[in-house]
């Protein structure tokens, strides 16, 4: 499972021209699904996804966490993280996992973030979706678990 973190101003999701979701302040996050994933791996990423500190406090220093600010989360499923670009010029994506068995984990991510107390919005599972974001910094951070 792979978590792409983007520390955003406001973000939002569109769908055949009309908003889906969007947020203020907090995370943009894009969740890549792959064979193997487990619950278990869902409840890790929410958890550091939580808890990560990258936003700044009174001194300016990445120290506090979405939790801490009040901030939002944007969650939009992304198959293509799990692409493979090691061969050729052309992705291969035999490490994504299913979407009978991706959607279901998706889910349960977002769930597993809302335990938490945050507001999290979602783009559209296999929906061709436009995500608007105004990056904050630019941060991004790349969480993993296999």
């Amino acid at each position: 499972m792979k978590v792409l973190i983007q520390r955003v101003c406001k973000a939002c999701v569109r769908v055949d021209e009309k908003e889906v979701a969007a947020i203020g302040k907090g995370y943009l996050i894009l969740v890549g699904i792959e064979k193997g994933d487990t619950q278990k791996t869902a409840e890790y990423l929410a958890k550091k996804t939580a808890y990560l500190r990258i936003f700044g406090d009174a001194s300016g220093k990445m120290n506090l966490s979405v939790m801490d600010i009040g901030g939002e989360i944007l969650a939009v499923s992304q198959f293509t993280l799990a692409g493979d670009t090691s061969r050729g010029n052309r992705p291969g994506f035999e490490t994504a996992a299913r979407p009978e068995e991706a959607k279901p984990l998706y889910e349960y991510f977002v769930l597993c973030l809302k335990k938490y107390g945050l507001n999290v919005q979602c783009g559209i599972f296999q929906a061709d979706m436009q995500v608007s974001l105004t990056n904050d910094g630019p941060v991004t951070f790349m969480l993993e678990r296999r």
